[in-house]
């Protein structure tokens, strides 16, 4: 099976790093769409910590969430990657996956966490890889 069918067909939670409250925005956007279409979203950014966005509560880092995540998606310059991997690595349970929104790579911060079996995909926009479905 195709990674990315893989990913879609088998989650139904969502953590996203860096979702942001500005309905103009991709992270924005791409939560929302992912959220119309069944999946459980878990805003993560420290700048909305406490307030709800999506009708979900927001964490401040992804290990304060303590549900089980199935995709961690992240919309953040490639320079934060490794810190976010090290991050997602100190989560109580692990994810599956791990997505890089598209124009985010960092084949580094892939690496440190494809080493602890979570599979990866980089550069790529997980709404527009579900409308092909």
């Amino acid at each position: 099976m195709d990674l990315t069918r893989e990913i879609l067909e088998n989650s139904k939670s969502i953590a996203v790093i860096g979702l942001k409250n500005d309905e103009s925005v991709p992270a924005y956007k791409v939560p929302y769409y992912m959220q119309k279409h069944g999946y459980k979203i878990y805003p993560v950014n420290p700048k909305l910590e406490g307030k709800k966005v999506l009708g979900e509560n927001s964490y401040n880092i992804v290990t304060e969430i303590k549900d089980k995540i199935d995709v961690v998606n992240i919309f953040r310059k490639p320079e934060y990657l490794i810190s976010h991997a090290k991050e997602i690595l100190q989560m109580d349970s692990l994810p599956k996956y791990v997505w890089f929104q598209l124009g985010i790579y960092n084949d580094e911060a892939a690496k440190i966490l494809k080493e602890k079996g979570i599979k990866v995909v980089q550069n790529r926009c997980i709404m527009v890889e579900h409308t092909k479905l």
